[in-house]
């Protein structure tokens, strides 16, 4: 039973879209301006680098927050790893936007972050290299996500910390899938203008 409440807990908070809510203060429809996309970068866009930064604070601290709490409540590394895999799951399919969501970048750093510290801060240097040499955002989050059960294997972490950043890398490669699309017909846009 505290299993299921710390993972509904989990998901309650994942599913907290910080983007859509900083929008909806500035009487902005999220989804209805750049990409429609409810994260950061979207934010960034659409409201402007502080709004951006503070969306993917928001994001981050969630999924950190949502883990640490299984973290303190919980006694099994699966156990506490699922409740991450339910805050990621909370961002991606939010119960407060119809089960629609974001792509689950940020949240899944903030969890990883706390999972598997290690691996986290890792994917964070692929995710600046990346971006420093393609200004791609979308190619930048794909190869962080796909790094953080690599680097979890290459430090040790706990195997179902390593289930769960594989399960979340497959769910943002296919919620990518849209700026894959667009990568290969050259018509995906970059952040930062060279």
């Amino acid at each position: 039973m505290k299993i299921t409440l710390v993972c509904m807990l989990a998901y309650l908070l994942g599913s907290i879209p910080f983007g859509v809510v900083l929008a909806k203060l500035r009487r902005v429809d999220l989804r209805q301006h750049g990409s429609g996309n409810i994260g950061a970068t979207n934010v960034s866009r659409t409201l402007g680098k502080t709004a951006g930064i503070l969306t993917l604070v928001g994001d981050c601290g969630k999924g950190y927050l949502a883990v640490w709490i299984a973290g303190q409540l919980l006694e099994t590394q699966w156990a506490v790893a699922v409740a991450g895999l339910m805050a990621f799951l909370g961002h991606v399919f939010s119960i407060f936007l119809k089960f629609k969501g974001g792509k689950g970048v940020a949240t899944g750093l903030g969890i990883f972050l706390y999972l598997m510290p290690s691996a986290g801060l890792a994917s964070i240097g692929i995710f600046a290299v990346s971006l420093a040499f393609t200004r791609y955002v979308s190619v930048s989050s794909l190869l962080a996500a796909i790094s953080i059960p690599w680097f979890g294997i290459y430090f040790q972490d706990p195997g179902p910390s390593i289930y769960v950043a594989t399960a979340a890398a497959v769910i943002t490669a296919i919620r990518h899938r849209e700026n894959i699309q667009r990568l290969v017909e050259g018509t995906e846009s970059k952040f930062i203008k060279k």
